[in-house]
């Protein structure tokens, strides 16, 4: 339990480190094109999924975030002490990472972001964002468990690009983003938003998930 906290908290706090890290870094390159700099974070951050998930995946199944944490919990594949252990273990680890990376950059640990980001469209981009995210990792681990690192850091990439709201679909990331006032920021007012759409779309994917991943082999056989 106790390994698979810190693998939690340290992939965590590579990933946060590595979305606002990445941020900083391709607004400071972009002169100002926001596209440009917008495909720098998208890099980065599927980079870094990538190999975090095929890293700390054997041991704590590489969640990183609090709605794969409930969708888990809910299905009863871990506890519900471990879940609570797992969501403060990667808000802690997210933050620091947040943090980590405003000292590697020169800039004030403590901040808060003013990026206003909510209204229908946004909210919609995370439940999507989100629901997409949840049913691409179950589905992968039902599928071909040994592609899930690369099904999620695709999945992103795309997120990133066809979602308004740059698909989130985190509600630790979405915390740790308002304590950053940098290109990933969000500001704070708007986190609840967020988190709610977020916690709608990983609920509606599980329940998607158990209609399409049958462990009825007569049923589907009828479609073969």
């Amino acid at each position: 339990m106790n390994r698979a906290l810190f693998a939690e908290a340290l992939g965590s706090f590579f990933l946060f480190a590595t979305v606002v890290g990445s941020g900083i870094m391709a607004e400071s390159l972009a002169g100002g094109n926001v596209a440009v700099a917008l495909l720098g974070n998208t890099l980065a951050t599927a980079a870094m999924l990538f190999v975090l998930i095929t890293m700390l995946g054997p041991i704590s199944g590489a969640h990183f975030n609090p709605a794969v944490t409930l969708v888990f919990a809910l299905r009863r594949e871990i506890g519900a002490g471990l879940a609570l252990g797992f969501v403060a273990a990667q808000l802690a680890g997210g933050i620091a990472g947040v943090w980590t990376a405003h000292v590697m950059f020169d800039l004030p640990v403590l901040q808060v972001s003013d990026t206003a980001r909510t209204g229908t469209g946004q909210w919609a981009g995370e439940i999507v964002a989100t629901f997409g995210l949840v049913l691409t990792i179950l589905a992968t681990l039902a599928a071909r468990h040994e592609w899930v690192p690369a099904s999620v850091a695709l999945y992103i990439t795309a997120g990133y690009w066809f979602t308004s709201s740059t698909s989130f679909a985190n509600p630790a990331i979405t915390v740790a983003r308002s304590l950053s006032d940098t290109f990933a920021g969000i500001a704070p007012g708007d986190v609840p938003g967020f988190v709610l759409a977020q916690l709608a779309g990983a609920v509606a994917a599980m329940g998607a998930a158990h209609l399409l991943l049958s462990a009825d082999p007569h049923t589907d056989a009828k479609l073969d």
